[in-house]
C-alpha cells in the first residue's frame, strides 16, 4: 500500500528558464526618459507622469538587465530634480505671475529634453544581449 501523499513538488510542473530579449530590455530602459520628454512637452502630463513615473521606476529599477535599472534611474534622478526643483521655485513667483511659470516651464524644458535625448541615444546605441532568467525568478512585472 502506498501512503505517500503528493505535495505540491511533486505536482508541480518543472519551470523552464525566461529569455528576456535584448530589443525587449531596451525598451524598457528607454520607457521613463520617453515618458519624460512627454510629460515636459505637455504640461498637465506632468502631475500625472509623477506618479505613473513611480510605478515604472518601481517595475524596472531591479529589472533582470542591470542596464535597464542604471538607465531607469537616471532618468528618474532627472525628472525629480528638475521637477523637484522648479516646483520648490514656483513657491515664490507672485500670484499672476504668468510670465515667471511659462519661463520656468522653458526652463524645464530645456534641461531635460536634451539630457533626456542623450540617454536615449546612448539606450539605443548600447549593446543589448538576451538576458535568461532562472525558473525560481520572478519576472511577471517585467516586459
Amino acid at each position: 500500500m502506498n501512503d505517500h501523499i503528493p505535495s505540491a513538488d511533486d505536482t508541480a510542473t518543472p519551470r523552464s528558464a525566461q529569455v528576456i530579449s535584448g530589443k525587449s530590455a531596451r525598451n524598457t530602459a528607454a520607457m521613463m526618459d520617453i515618458g519624460n520628454i512627454v510629460a515636459i512637452v505637455i504640461v498637465p502630463l506632468v502631475i500625472l507622469w509623477t506618479g505613473a513615473s513611480m510605478l515604472v521606476f518601481a517595475m524596472n529599477r531591479h529589472h533582470p538587465n542591470p542596464k535597464v535599472g542604471y538607465y531607469t534611474q537616471w532618468a528618474a534622478y532627472r525628472f525629480y530634480g528638475v521637477v523637484g526643483f522648479f516646483t520648490a521655485v514656483a513657491v515664490f513667483i507672485p500670484l499672476g505671475g504668468w510670465i515667471f511659470y511659462i519661463l520656468a516651464w522653458i526652463l524645464a524644458m530645456a534641461v531635460l529634453i536634451p539630457w533626456s535625448v542623450r540617454d536615449l541615444m546612448r539606450i539605443y546605441r548600447d549593446d543589448w544581449q538576451d538576458v535568461e532568467v532562472p525558473p525560481d525568478h520572478d519576472t511577471r512585472h517585467h516586459s
